[in-house]
């Protein structure tokens, strides 16, 4: 059996930290959560390798890396989201991205689409202890507005352009990263300044499945 805590290690100091990113919340929180726990088995082994893989459902769980650039982007540690923030993680997949933030913020709501997916991320919370982690099925697009603000939120789909309904249950001073495009995406990031304007700025180039939905992608 496959020294899983070591490959998290290796993940860690390979993946993440020589690619710059050091916060020292994100890097304990990629070191303590069991990536081996939200794929399937027959890929299990290769849980830490530098890629996406298959959940299940057409859908992947995101390359180490970038669910740690996209994290970051948010904005963690001084002044960023902290133990008594709440974030919005839209496309759960399997949950493992809900799952670091949920080591990271206060409270954390997950979004998918998928029933299956949505249940299977429902039980590994429960089963690993990440009590302040709330998945939900639905539509990602249009968010959670029973419980906005929210503080920070992270879109883990490529959608035409942002929501509008996420751009609105964005806090003031809060950030939200998604990927945008269609052939050819790019990670973007807002940063509410009031209510009315936001900041935008562009990173660096991704590969998503699409964002479904009403706000997102139709018909595919």
């Amino acid at each position: 059996m496959p020294d899983y805590r070591q490959l998290r290690e290796q993940m860690v100091a390979k993946q993440i930290v020589r690619r710059g990113i050091t916060d020292p919340a994100l890097l304990a929180a990629m070191r303590t959560v069991p990536r081996e726990r939200f794929v399937g088995e027959a890929v299990k082994a290769q849980a830490y390798d530098d890629r996406p893989l298959p959940i299940g459902a057409g859908q992947t769980i995101s390359q180490p890396y970038i669910v740690a650039a996209m994290i970051e982007g948010i904005g963690i540690g001084n002044g960023g989201i902290g133990a008594g923030d709440r974030v919005l993680e839209v496309g759960a997949g399997s949950g493992y991205a809900a799952a670091i933030l949920g080591c990271i913020a206060g409270q954390v709501f997950a979004i998918e689409r998928h029933a299956s997916l949505a249940g299977q991320a429902r039980r590994r919370m429960r089963e690993l202890g990440y009590l302040n982690v709330d998945i939900r099925e639905g539509d990602g697009t249009l968010g959670l507005a029973g419980e906005a603000p929210f503080d920070a939120i992270l879109v883990s789909a490529c959608g035409p352009d942002v929501p509008s309904a996420l751009k609105t249950q964005l806090a003031v001073g809060g950030r939200l990263v998604m990927p945008i495009g269609g052939e050819v995406q790019r990670l973007c990031r807002i940063t509410r300044l009031d209510d009315d304007h936001y900041e935008v700025d562009w990173g660096e180039a991704v590969t998503f499945v699409p964002l479904i939905g009403e706000q997102g992608w139709l018909g595919i």
